[in-house]
């Protein structure tokens, strides 16, 4: 008798995932992904960066399980993305708005919660905890069409992280978000990654993913052409980053006098820039300036 197979030690996997697309008549058929093998242990945050074009989102899509691939296959928690033992389990935020205008923020939460199992009393209480967490409290009952862009990407976060999923994935999740999303975002991953949840962000900008992942994978033309750490893939061995707090200007020339006699090139010296959704916290003592409020 042939033992079964054991469980897989990984979240979500990918071997030899191909997905082509046939174009109609006079189309030809377009290669969107060609033998992607991908691994992502559980608890892990995965960046996936290309440019635009490379095949982030199809591959997305596939590990989701909206999409179906053309060659090889693909596992989440063990199963096809399709099982009903994942749905409930796996929660995908696509590029874009796919959500009904015509309904309320409130009432296309309510669906997606009740399409997942969840009961009603608990759906009430999660729907308004989560409008609340990501600043759309006081919007709930507006038609989703009357969202601003950053509304909507809000609002998508506050939809793939409804359930606590296991596994989440972001498809660009940056793209057209406002100032106070970036805060959401960030404290949205942290309690997913607290969770011991595993996640996979896609993006064309390396910067809005190193923060967040501990490892990157670089698509380009539809292959994984390399995997590592942002250190790794995009580190630069002969240029060393400090950053120093609490140097006065005298203690700062004398350091780089001191790397000018060490045989060192001084390549950029100034202030660290701080990050934009900060300056949205502070707020000017009242009568302090004349300038417009």
């Amino acid at each position: 008798m042939t033992s079964p197979a054991p469980p897989s030690q990984f979240a979500v996997e990918a071997r030899g995932l191909g997905r082509v697309f046939r174009g109609g008549l006079g189309w030809r058929r377009r290669t969107a992904l060609c033998g992607v093998d991908l691994t992502i242990r559980g608890g892990e945050t995965l960046g996936i960066v290309g440019p635009n074009g490379s095949g982030k989102s199809t591959l997305l899509r596939l590990l989701s399980g909206v999409d179906r691939p053309s060659t090889g296959w693909v596992e989440v928690l063990g199963h096809p993305p399709t099982a009903r033992a994942v749905r409930r389990r796996l929660a995908f935020l696509p590029d874009g708005s796919p959500f009904p205008p015509e309904l309320s923020a409130r009432r296309v939460l309510d669906l997606i919660a009740s399409l997942g199992g969840m009961a009603r009393p608990e759906r009430r209480l999660r729907i308004g905890e989560m409008l609340e967490r990501v600043g759309l409290s006081g919007a709930g009952e507006a038609p989703i069409r009357t969202y601003s862009r950053g509304m909507h990407r809000r609002f998508g976060l506050a939809q793939a992280f409804l359930h606590d999923p296991e596994v989440v994935l972001l498809d660009e999740p940056t793209a057209g978000l406002d100032a106070p999303g970036f805060a959401v975002l960030a404290d949205l991953l942290g309690a997913a990654r607290g969770r011991g949840a595993t996640v996979v962000l896609a993006s064309h900008v390396a910067s809005d993913l190193i923060e967040h992942c501990g490892r990157l994978a670089l698509l380009v033309g539809g292959e994984v052409q390399r995997v590592g750490t942002p250190d790794e893939l995009l580190g630069d061995p002969e240029v060393l980053q400090l950053r120093i707090r609490g140097l006065s200007e005298e203690g700062a020339s004398a350091l780089e006098q001191q790397v000018e006699r060490s045989g060192a090139e001084l390549l950029e010296s100034g202030p660290t820039h701080r990050p934009l959704q900060e300056l949205y916290k502070t707020r000017e003592p009242r009568g302090g300036g004349s300038g417009p409020r």
